[in-house]
């Protein structure tokens, strides 16, 4: 890396984590020295992988929480259960305690402040959106107009995929664009048996297996190896076996010499320059000492989160922008959307006692959107679509068996994997509602002196009639495949926004610098040195988990960022 008490950059990146790593990535592979300043603490590739290979018996507890060892978390154990920040996992997400924020409506906000961000635990999940998503506001009326289509975006849908990796099988649907994979991971027989039960019974939809981000087939990524289906990827995987930008981006950056990494640096304020009229840098404290200090640089990445970046410009006031940077059109920190999930059905699934499966295959099935579809007669009573994720298995020795209760017989039943089980959970869209907000509380201040944030955002009743479509149709495949003991479920308790992960839209792209914060390029209209790539720019969400767009996005502006900069040297 290079030298840590320089102040000067061709670019700074504010953010380490899905979107921050390919912009460090794409900003150094084209000559620009290039300062990523990330909050949280350093996390090294294996290095700092602390449970990557313990087995349950290594825990205390068998990794079984306790109360106290969550007592910080007390927003993050929220997320079912507490599944995030057990034993194995939570040293990746925040302290609650130490990095508050406000709940006039509840908001589960889910954090990982560390070199990597939660491009160490994200899910994986690798959709390409359609026009079919970026033509949804356009066509009824929610929200504005992206500024892009697919065309725009398809090549870089193509270099992100390469890069990382992402196995799954071709479908030739139009509203789920194929990308370049490698060889899709297998369905179990429970799940193909649900295939031909969709495919026999149903003519709009399909079951596939998922489109993930674990690495498969024979194509070389450097210091990357396939993934051993050991099912461990929130620890950090020391294999590289799926994609991080501890184990990718930021590897090829350094490779480059042009890439300066500080971690503990709490971003605060984007410096703008009324003669000038652009941006020249970045304040930050830093995390352990509170020294202030300023890095000059002549472009600026957004990459924070949705939230974060959206706080940091909304800080960033000056006499041009008295509400916050690029917020001409008042509508930074409006917008927010993520996606419901918590709602959908199970099964048990008769027969195939005879089969089993190999290894923890890191990944789900999905089924893409089928409802709301162009030139579809079945119309819905809300607007936009949802898809599923899913999978089947066998129950294990930690099933209740009520007739074997003690004894030989007890241990023998055990020993045995048992029924088949099979469920299917919606991913709902969300509509970009602008009274869904945020805004900075000057009252609360947390440990750096900086404002809290107060998250102001809910599901409406597009959303729930949306949900309540999910569980029956999800129902009714599972019937029609035969299927026995189904049931839906609906968990009130995840139906809150922030339980998705794919907080979005806060500052949005769109045509017209009246009603939004951002260009085609994701430059701020008004500032145009600085870019916003993480999910603060979607401008709607569609039903598609959003990371690969926010890669896809960031690769586009970076490279053309290598050229703009030429504009202003």
């Amino acid at each position: 890396m290079a030298d840590l008490q320089k102040t000067k950059f061709d670019a700074i990146v504010i953010g380490s984590g899905i979107s921050g790593g390919w912009a460090a990535k794409e900003l150094c592979e084209n000559g620009l020295k290039t300062l990523v300043l990330e909050r949280g603490r350093m996390v090294k590739h294996i290095e700092d992988y602390p449970t990557m290979n313990m087995d349950p018996w290594d825990f205390d507890y068998r990794g079984a929480q306790n109360t106290k060892s969550t007592e910080n978390q007390e927003k993050q154990k929220r997320f079912w259960n507490g599944a995030l920040v057990k034993p194995e996992s939570k040293h990746f997400f925040v302290d609650d305690l130490k990095h508050p924020y406000n709940e006039p409506k509840r908001f589960d906000w889910i954090r990982g402040y560390q070199v990597g961000g939660r491009s160490l635990v994200w899910g994986r999940q690798s959709y390409r959106l359609s026009d079919l998503d970026f033509e949804a506001n356009l066509n009824d009326g929610h929200g504005v107009d992206w500024p892009v289509r697919y065309a725009d975006i398809a090549p870089w849908y193509d270099k992100v995929e390469e890069f990382i990796g992402v196995s799954g099988e071709k479908l030739g649907l139009d509203h789920l664009p194929d990308g370049k994979f490698t060889p899709p991971m297998e369905l179990n027989c429970a799940e193909l048996e649900l295939q031909k039960k969709i495919k026999e019974n149903f003519n709009d939809r399909l079951l596939t297996i998922g489109r993930v981000a674990n690495k498969t087939g024979d194509n070389v990524l450097e210091g990357r190896s396939n993934c051993q289906n050991r099912n461990r990827c929130i620890r950090g995987c020391p294999y590289g076996g799926y994609f991080s930008s501890n184990s990718s981006t930021i590897p090829a950056a350094q490779k480059t010499g042009n890439l300066t990494i500080r971690p503990d640096s709490v971003a605060y304020e984007i410096v703008y320059d009324d003669k000038l009229k652009r941006a020249t840098g970045v304040k930050i404290r830093d995390a352990k000492t509170k020294e202030e200090l300023f890095f000059e640089g002549k472009i600026i990445f957004c990459c924070a989160s949705a939230l974060a970046s959206a706080g940091i410009l909304m800080h960033s006031k000056s006499e041009r922008f008295p509400n916050g940077l690029g917020n001409d059109s008042g509508e930074l920190g409006h917008n927010i959307m993520d996606h419901q999930l918590g709602s959908g059905a199970s099964a048990s699934v008769d027969g195939f006692e005879n089969k089993y499966y190999k290894g923890r295959r890191a990944n789900g099935f999905y089924i893409p959107r089928f409802v709301n579809m162009p030139g579809s007669k079945s119309k819905k009573d809300f607007i936009r679509g949802y898809g599923y994720q899913g999978g089947a298995n066998r129950s294990n020795w930690q099933r209740s068996v009520a007739e074997f209760n003690y004894g030989k017989d007890l241990k023998n039943e055990l020993l045995k994997p048992g029924k088949w089980g099979i469920g299917l959970g919606g991913f709902g869209e969300c509509l970009p509602y602008h009274d869904n907000k945020m805004s900075l509380n000057y009252d609360k201040l947390d440990e750096w002196g900086l404002p809290t944030f107060d998250l102001d955002v809910e599901f409406k009743e597009n959303e729930i009639r949306m949900r309540e479509d999910i569980q029956k149709e999800a129902y009714a495949m599972l019937k029609a495949a035969g299927f026995t003991n189904v049931q839906t479920y609906d968990s009130k308790d995840s139906f809150y926004p922030g339980n998705g992960i794919h907080e979005m839209g806060t500052a949005r792209m769109g045509r017209d610098p009246k009603t939004s914060i951002l260009n085609e390029n994701n430059q701020i209209h008004s500032v145009p040195n600085v870019y916003v790539t993480d999910g603060a720019f979607m401008t709607s969400s569609a039903c598609q988990n959003p990371s690969l767009t926010y890669m896809a996005f960031t690769a586009r502006a970076a490279n053309h960022a290598k050229d703009f900069i030429k504009r202003i040297d």
